[in-house]
């Protein structure tokens, strides 16, 4: 059985580790505070531990931290504990700054990404850009009443990413492969137009759909 290890504490962090579980998988859940999961443990049966902890123990990880501590949560595992493993990588680069008429401001450029920037950092790591593009209540399972949502993903790993694209057909998605982390640089500012509708109209249970002919 594959072995699931959920790197964060919030919203995104819990639904997938509660997605994962309730699709027969085995999970972890880290936290640099894990005492901030205590409830979440106790309710869900899934074990809680430190980012260290559960990095080493998954041989896929679901990094779901805030996109400005996604380079040092890996380092707190340590390059030679991510060698191999499937990263799925939710993270958006999104800085503290308030949105813009609804448009939330990234700390990268157009021609760079935050997925490119940690495969680069931790280049034994096979790592898949997924689920940034949507909110936490419609990760798992979405009913939508379009049908199935689309999943844009991407990452430079073609094995990594067939893995990737199984898992969200599991989960219920539409997925659309994009290609190599280059691709990032497109889907990540998804998150900054998913977010629009939800800052002026406080409607946040929308998702991408694409139409092929």
């Amino acid at each position: 059985m594959r072995r699931i290890g959920v790197l964060g504490s919030g919203e995104v962090g819990q639904t997938l580790a509660a997605g994962f579980k309730a699709h027969g998988y085995e999970v972890k859940i880290g936290s640099r505070d894990p005492a901030k999961l205590a409830e979440f443990a106790r309710q869900s049966g899934i074990f809680a531990g430190t980012f260290a902890e559960v990095g080493a123990w998954g041989d896929t990880l679901v990094l779901s931290v805030h996109g400005s501590a996604a380079e040092a949560v890996l380092r707190d595992i340590g390059a030679p504990k991510l060698s191999g493993k499937l990263i799925i990588d939710t993270t958006n680069p999104i800085t503290d700054d308030p949105p813009v008429d609804g448009v939330l401001r990234l700390f990268t450029g157009p021609n760079d990404s935050l997925l490119e920037r940690l495969q680069s950092a931790f280049p034994e790591a096979r790592l898949v850009k997924a689920f940034n593009s949507v909110g936490s209540a419609r990760m798992v399972n979405p009913a939508m009443a379009g049908g199935r949502p689309t999943m844009f993903f991407c990452g430079n790993d073609a094995a990594a990413r067939a893995e990737v694209r199984a898992l969200l057909e599991q989960f219920g998605w539409e997925p659309a492969d994009m290609g190599t982390a280059v691709a990032a640089r497109a889907i990540e500012p998804l998150a900054q137009l998913w977010c629009i509708p939800g800052f002026q109209q406080d409607s946040w249970t929308h998702a991408f759909k694409v139409l092929w002919s």
